[in-house]
């Protein structure tokens, strides 16, 4: 083979190509003084993409290193690249072909799987990033961008829910109700139909607060665990919710974080705005039917090359092609 002063490989990938650069990359660590250019082509799904590529690697005899989960494709790159002389490495099929055996089963041969993972991967953690700036009322803006605002009086469990639903992908933001203060003019800028409060019997939230003090070793006579205290800010908080109907209110007490969850995501997937639905053009107001009345309190609450063929016009890749 002929050298020049550029080595070049072509990477091939029925998904992003993503595996393929990453291995291709670590391995090129231990021949650091050659200097090496990647191509890379992505989506590559049928034969008439494979044939194109094999031509312009055909030039130079450029390396192709691919990683295609389908036998056919694979297997006529593979043929191709013997006719061509092409030098090629298959980064995947060995590896499919052992695996087959070892379980005793073909695999699903899909493409594109990987990134799916990976996309839904990347998209919780971006979620409990934003839950975890907007914890607490810590952060006010960038609502807009919230799958979920919840409101409650402390205590209510508003941070262990907002970090529960942000493992499952929701971006949630959390705002203390605090008596005497005023809410937050961003909480009615954000879209309405998000808006959720929490409420909890005093009771039980008075019992909550006076192990919390416990722990933190203070008085556990103090005000913020006296029963009329508690009172008081149960009702502010039930007020607050009265003039803002087109909240819903979940009443917390003695439930746990997965079954108010399971409430909230199902009320936002009826209303078609839980991550990833599109909202079906509901206006902001009341919820109407859609809220569920024994989950809630009432009403307050690069691509590859394309190819000549013989009639000398070009063919799209993707575009289908005789079975060979």
């Amino acid at each position: 083979m002929a050298h020049h002063s550029e080595h070049r490989i072509i990477l091939v990938s029925d998904g992003t190509g993503e595996t393929a650069a990453q291995m291709t990359r670590a391995a090129m660590v231990q021949f650091s003084d050659r200097h090496v250019f990647f191509t890379r082509y992505k989506n590559v799904r049928t034969a008439d993409q494979i044939e194109a590529i094999c031509e312009d690697a055909a030039t130079h005899k450029d390396l192709v290193v691919y990683t295609l989960v389908s036998p056919e494709l694979r297997a006529y790159l593979a043929n191709l690249a013997r006719e061509k002389a092409i030098p090629n490495i298959d980064l995947l099929g060995p590896l499919l072909v052992r695996l087959a055996s070892y379980f005793g089963y073909e695999p699903k041969s899909i493409a594109g799987l990987l990134h799916d993972v990976n996309e839904r991967y990347f998209e919780r953690i971006d979620a409990m990033e934003y839950t975890i700036a907007h914890d607490d009322g810590r952060d006010l803006s960038g609502l807009d961008k919230a799958d979920l605002v919840i409101l409650g009086i402390s205590r209510t469990s508003k941070t262990p829910l907002s970090m529960y639903l942000s493992h499952h992908g929701w971006k949630v933001a959390n705002i203390p109700l605090i008596q005497g203060y005023q809410i937050p003019k961003e909480v009615f800028e954000a879209d309405q139909r998000k808006v959720v409060g929490l409420t909890i019997d005093p009771e039980n939230l008075a019992t909550i607060r006076r192990a919390r003090l416990e722990r933190l070793g203070h008085d556990q006579g103090a005000d913020y665990a006296d029963p009329e205290n508690v009172n008081q800010e149960i009702e502010y908080a039930n007020e607050i919710f009265a003039r803002n109907r087109r909240w819903p209110v979940f009443n917390v007490t003695g439930k746990a974080l997965e079954e108010t969850s399971a409430e909230i995501m199902k009320l936002m997937e009826s209303r078609r705005l839980a991550p990833g639905q599109s909202p079906e053009g509901a206006a902001p107001g009341p919820s109407g039917s859609c809220v569920p009345k024994s989950n809630m309190l009432p009403a307050n609450g690069a691509s590859a090359p394309t190819k000549k063929t013989r009639s000398g016009k070009k063919k799209k890749p993707g575009s289908k092609s005789k079975k060979r």
